[in-house]
């Protein structure tokens, strides 16, 4: 019995939640596999009820389980709130709480879905399937200090960019084991001709990849990384960079996919339990409408079987059943390009399930 706690959150989060759950029903009757939910509020929602955005149970609900399945929070309704009660610090608390200092986020281009990329097939190639490997922990957002500060003349404000060496190599050994089970191909990214974070990042991960002489590294600074996405992204397989360069790499790459609803993502770390939750977010707009893809948290599904319950046969499965979807012209309304039938929410997760 494995058991996953489900934490829906706001805007759409529910309506995504209810479909990956329906598919992982239907790996239960398929699969020798065996579910339990446990279900509690973050985010917005959380702070309606509890006046927080992450309960001290919530976050012990968390820990018991053995995989965490995360919709999305947010929305204008809490964006006058103090920075410690916006619904986001939910997600940032678990992954500190969890210490998931890694966000491995899959970037693959369906074939059906083409034409919906902004980018053209003939510069995408026959196959688009990128991973990158974020450092979620450390870098800009978290260094210390940081704040604004106001005199009689002037307004500053600063943030600070630090990284220790363990926590780069962590990471690190993270993304070249991962190129070791994909193509062999890491290409880490920096800014080392300006940060001294940077220069620090790229002697590590140089001096590591003695230990994984399988896999070819190249280094590659953060602007060309964001021009080489668009110009030739096959040229990719695993990109290994820090938080903030993270953040923005994995948007844009998102992009080239047709859908930002169609990625999903997994936050690990040393331990268990791991975080999965499509990146898109609550979009309180369509909330309720039937309008919300729930491909990205369905695949976040597939990626929690492979790592976080090793059943690599159940994941292709979902994926497969997806590829299905998509190729026989089934789509929800924000990648209408090539439909032969815009269907809601739960009709997506139903033909889904049926192909599975």
């Amino acid at each position: 019995m494995q058991t996953i706690a489900l934490l829906p959150g706001d805007g759409i989060g529910p309506e995504i939640i209810d479909e990956a759950v329906k598919v992982l029903r239907a790996i239960e009757a398929k699969y020798d596999l065996k579910f339990q939910f446990k279900e509690s509020l973050v985010g917005g929602a959380s702070v309606d009820i509890y006046g927080t955005p992450l309960t001290e149970d919530t976050l012990a609900l968390c820990k018991d389980c053995d995989a965490i399945l995360f919709g999305a929070v947010g929305g204008p309704k809490w964006d006058g709130l103090p920075k410690e009660l916006r619904p986001e610090q939910a997600i940032l608390g678990l992954r500190k709480s969890l210490g998931l200092y890694a966000n491995l986020r899959s970037v693959i281009l369906f074939n059906a879905l083409s034409a919906a990329s902004p980018i053209k097939k003939e510069i995408i190639g026959e196959e688009l399937d990128i991973m990158i490997v974020r450092e979620l922990t450390g870098g800009l957002y978290f260094g210390k200090p940081k704040g604004i500060e106001r005199t009689h003349d002037k307004t500053r404000a600063f943030d600070t960019m630090e990284y220790t060496d363990e926590e780069i190599k962590r990471v690190a050994r993270i993304a070249f084991e991962a190129a070791q089970r994909r193509q062999k191909r890491l290409t880490s990214v920096d800014k080392a001709n300006v940060l001294e974070t940077s220069r620090l990042w790229r002697t590590i991960v140089t001096d590591m990849a003695a230990d994984y002489p399988d896999v070819k590294l190249c280094h590659m600074y953060v602007d060309n990384c964001s021009m080489q996405l668009v110009l030739n992204p096959g040229q990719f397989d695993v990109i290994l960079t820090e938080n903030t360069f993270g953040d923005i790499l994995s948007d844009e790459a998102s992009v080239l996919t047709g859908s930002i609803g169609m990625l999903p993502s997994a936050s690990v770390g040393d331990g268990k339990p791991y975080l999965y939750e499509p990146i898109h977010g609550s979009a309180p707009d369509i909330a309720g409408s039937g309008k919300a893809n729930p491909i990205a948290c369905i695949l976040s599904a597939a990626m929690m079987l492979e790592y976080s319950f090793g059943a690599k046969d159940a994941a292709s499965a979902i994926r497969n059943a997806v590829e299905k979807a998509l190729n026989e012209g089934y789509r929800t309304f924000d990648i209408q390009v090539g439909a032969k039938k815009v269907i809601s929410t739960s009709e997506m997760g139903d033909i889904i399930v049926k192909n599975l």
